[in-house]
């Protein structure tokens, strides 16, 4: 038995609103799990279900062997921690990391122990007398963190905690969340839209949908095999370019170039994806096309033209010399490209 189950776990709001569609999944012990998807797929409503912060319309939730459905979250034994931090203004870093002990019972001197040792962690000892208004950003997310930590829960929660800092800071908290959580081995499930956050933290990774789960696996196995169009636009950054076409057998045709994709494949509304990156640049190569915009990124550029009518995005190295408006060649692997159907949205 996994350390948390979801089977079949729907929740409607009373405007019919679905926004987990029977969702099951298995997450073990010790593992940093991701949910990622775009605003209002409803990852955070299933983050929130799992904490028991909202009612589940059908299904179960079990955490380490015990069906948690009817259970107060005060009593599941999960820490949460939030995006806009949820600290308390007039009390201290110290009280506020200590608040959730001195509501158990624990003996003021253990509550002293666990405090110092999680701050000395998180690197915010010296701040355990200051109130909130007088710390950063990263400082308050830390001081969340340690709220969390000190509880010694079976499971971390997280809801988009790093959403309000700005982007060095972003990298930062990242990893330090990723360092903290293999240090702990406490089993973690971390909600964002952002997918280099899902890509860089997860060990596993579940692409969320209108409420669906379009896709569970490994970051490798997502970006390298999505199962789904959406899937394939979501992960990466550019995302995957997109190519409408017709197939027959195994050959697809685009602004009348021929790619043989070496499979009986015969779809009248086909799409097949190319990855930006393995799109290559050649002297002599198979297509043309224009650079309509160039994008320079330091050691990378992306470029960004058509063919036919059809928008695409190639990366490169940035000692490429290419510039907007000039022409340039490239050709399409075989082996990179992915096929879906356009009727159904999925892998072929």
């Amino acid at each position: 038995m996994s350390f948390l189950e979801l089977q079949n776990v729907t929740k409607i709001y009373p405007n019919g609103t679905k926004a987990v569609n029977e969702t099951s999944l298995n997450i073990e012990n010790g593992e940093f799990v991701v949910f990622v998807g775009p605003s209002g797929c409803g990852k955070s409503t299933l983050l929130r279900m799992i904490a028991g912060l909202e009612d589940i319309t059908s299904g179960d939730i079990s955490l380490d062997g015990n069906l948690i459905n009817n259970i107060d979250p005060s009593e599941r034994d999960v820490a949460m921690v939030f995006q806009n931090y949820a600290l308390y203004p007039h009390m201290t870093v110290f009280n506020n990391m200590a608040y959730g002990l001195k509501n158990r019972g624990i003996s003021k001197e253990e509550i002293n122990n666990k405090v110092n040792d999680v701050a000395k962690l998180l690197e915010i000892d010296q701040l355990l007398s200051r109130k909130p208004s007088m710390l950063s950003g990263g400082q308050r997310q830390r001081v969340a963190m340690g709220r969390a930590i000190v509880r010694n829960p079976k499971i971390f929660l997280f809801d988009e905690p790093l959403s309000n800092l700005d982007a060095k800071l972003r990298n930062q908290m990242r990893l330090e969340i990723k360092k903290l959580q293999r240090q702990m081995g406490v089993t973690s499930i971390f909600v964002t839209h952002d997918q280099t956050e899902a890509m860089t933290l997860g060990d596993r990774i579940v692409v969320i949908n209108n409420g669906v789960v379009e896709q569970l696996g490994t970051p490798k196995d997502i970006y390298s095999k999505p199962n789904t169009k959406f899937v394939a636009e979501f992960i990466g950054s550019p995302q995957m370019n997109l190519f409408n076409c017709k197939i027959e057998n195994g050959v697809a045709t685009i602004d009348n170039k021929k790619i043989n994709l070496d499979k009986s494949i015969n779809i009248e509304d086909a799409c097949i994806g190319v990855r930006p990156d393995d799109i290559q640049i050649s002297e002599n190569g198979q297509y043309s096309s224009v650079a309509n915009l160039v994008e320079y990124l330091g050691s990378e550029m992306i470029i960004y033209s058509t063919i036919g009518n059809q928008q695409f995005s190639c990366k490169l190295s940035s000692k490429i010399e290419l510039k907007a408006e000039e022409n340039f060649n490239f050709d399409i692997i075989p082996s990179t490209v992915h096929v879906f159907d356009n009727n159904t949205g999925l892998r072929v």
